[in-house]
């Protein structure tokens, strides 16, 4: 199982500096991959939303993946650069097969671009995007971005969306284009990653108690398709939360307290199916927030990758 590091992206932790420190030391210790996410906006009074328990403080400052992940590509050189994830309703398929194509350019064929479907009204709203038949739109966004990525001379003509006969280029340096991994918890997402992408990516909300058993609902959408599933990718964000001197409990979140334990949690995770693994500190209420101490949480990322170096 590979092992990635999410980069620091929401909270008083989240600067340019630190970006570019806590990725440099990530590759030079070995690790696989650096991540970021998206989150376009929070609510000013989030308990009037309609899922108020969703609004985590960890949203209430988040930089751009996209332009995060670029940045960092121009201060690392082998590191793989992932995304987990773009919600594809807040783009045009073109707008983003451009923005992928360039990002994949300017990294050297790095890029793991992870897509998702949101889950805040309040984005779809601010964004102008359509609520309904998310899943329909998914399916013939991800089409489109394969067309655009892989046709000399672009023709797709969907229900969604439509490119007449148009030179689309540059190509991403990937052949025949980026990883693409799919988010989502439904069933129907779930096969949908199987059918469509080359992998599946978690969410911070996945219960990685039982992780496998979404795994395996991928597996079944691919081999319904006629894929193979062994060839499919299984990320896993891994909320972490280092807590040395917190008594364990057996509610214990899974990757929430010691080293020894969170080792343990990842060799489950990997029992599990799970291919890859990006640790991700951006979800601890200690450190991905604007109330964090910058400095403090800085030094729990230098000590999370020095710690678990020996895993990479």
């Amino acid at each position: 199982m590979l092992i990635g590091f999410a980069v620091p992206l929401s909270g008083s932790w989240a600067t340019p500096d630190n970006q570019v420190k806590l990725a440099q030391r990530a590759e030079e210790l070995g690790y696989a991959s650096l991540w970021t996410f998206q989150r376009l906006l929070y609510p000013a009074d989030p308990g009037a939303s309609e899922t108020p328990e969703r609004w985590s403080p960890v949203y209430r400052s988040v930089h751009d993946p996209i332009v995060a992940l670029a940045y960092l590509a121009a201060h690392t050189s082998r590191i793989r650069l992932g995304v987990a994830v773009i919600n594809m309703p807040w783009f045009s398929p073109l707008l983003l097969a451009k923005q992928a194509a360039t990002l994949d350019a300017v990294s050297g064929g790095r890029l793991d671009l992870g897509l998702g479907l949101g889950w805040a009204r309040e984005e779809y709203d601010a964004a102008g995007a359509p609520f309904e038949r998310r899943g329909a739109r998914a399916e013939e966004f991800i089409t489109a971005l394969k067309a655009i990525w892989t046709q000399d001379v672009v023709s797709f003509d969907g229900e969604f969306h439509s490119i007449r006969s148009a030179v689309v280029e540059p190509k991403p340096v990937q052949r025949p284009h980026p990883p693409l991994l799919l988010g989502g918890s439904a069933d129907a997402a779930l096969r949908r990653a199987g059918r469509l992408c080359d992998g599946w990516v978690s969410s911070s909300g996945q219960d990685l108690t039982s992780i496998g058993r979404a795994i395996e609902v991928v597996a079944e959408g691919a081999r319904r398709a006629g894929r193979d599933p062994a060839t499919l990718r299984h990320v896993c964000r891994g909320a972490l939360r280092v807590r040395p001197g917190q008594r364990s409990s057996p509610r214990r979140r899974p990757l929430t307290g010691s080293y020894d334990e969170i080792r343990a949690d990842l060799a489950v995770l990997a029992d599990q199916g799970v291919t890859e693994v990006f640790l991700d500190l951006n979800f601890d209420p200690e450190v991905g927030t604007m109330d964090a101490d910058a400095a403090t949480s800085m030094r729990r990322g230098h000590e999370v990758l020095e710690a678990l170096a020996d895993l990479t």
